[in-house]
């Protein structure tokens, strides 16, 4: 039912509103989505209270952790472009924003290099899962620098997130991961069938490239020290 409200959302209410109020919806859609998997979420560091202009980079492990940053902080994502294809989810993401790309094809890594700088310039916040994909919650993947060059060339800021799904006793919960040959099915089906799963959100210091001297404004060293950063959080 909760998923129909933000089809019908999308299509009847979206075109007579201004970003601002859709922003606020979309907001209080994804805190009810996580309300009604009973999925507790918890935030950890300096939350930040307003952001404009920032690319939030995060490690993946689901589908849920778009909801769970959605719930906290406003975001619009850079996502692969199968998603645009899923039933239902592909239609409110498309609906959403979402920057989809193709990484198998380099110009069209560039287009979004283009849109990506150019939305944070214009004050958008972005969201970046710079490992390419999801991992079950035990590892972190290299992070891949290419967009970071986009926030660069905006002055913008980034903002490293670690994201945990922890047991009780602390060891990653693998099955809130969307990792691997799980379908969408299968992964709803697990989540479902736990009491009350957890999602930590891990805040890190933001780094502001404005204020970087032009020897640090390097994309892969950046990169390279947010990866670092997250795995350290993380115990990975």
């Amino acid at each position: 039912m909760h998923t129909l409200v933000g089809v019908a959302t999308v299509s009847l209410v979206f075109p007579l509103v201004r970003s601002s109020h859709k922003i606020n919806i979309m907001q209080w859609w994804h805190r009810r989505l996580l309300a009604a998997l009973n999925i507790q979420i918890t935030t950890h560091g300096n939350v930040p209270q307003q952001m404009a202009g920032t690319l939030v980079v995060a490690n993946h492990i689901s589908w849920l952790d778009i909801h769970a940053l959605n719930s906290v902080v406003p975001l619009r994502f850079i996502a692969k472009s199968e998603i645009k294809h899923w039933p239902i989810f592909g239609y409110l993401a498309k609906s959403a924003d979402v920057l989809f790309i193709d990484r198998e094809n380099r110009k069209d890594a560039v287009r979004v290099a283009h849109t990506t700088a150019s939305s944070l310039e214009a004050g958008d916040n972005l969201c970046l899962f710079p490992e390419g994909t999801t991992t079950d919650g035990n590892s972190v993947l290299p992070f891949k620098s290419s967009l970071i060059q986009a926030v660069l060339h905006a002055n913008a800021t980034l903002q490293p997130v670690a994201i945990r799904y922890p047991l009780a006793n602390g060891d990653a919960n693998i099955l809130m991961a969307y990792a691997g040959d799980t379908s969408l099915k299968t992964s709803l089906s697990q989540i479902l069938q736990q009491k009350t799963p957890k999602v930590e959100l891990h805040f890190l210091s933001p780094i502001f490239t404005a204020d970087l001297s032009d020897e640090d404004k390097n994309r892969r060293t950046l990169t390279a020290f947010i990866e670092q950063n997250i795995r350290q959080k993380l115990g990975l």
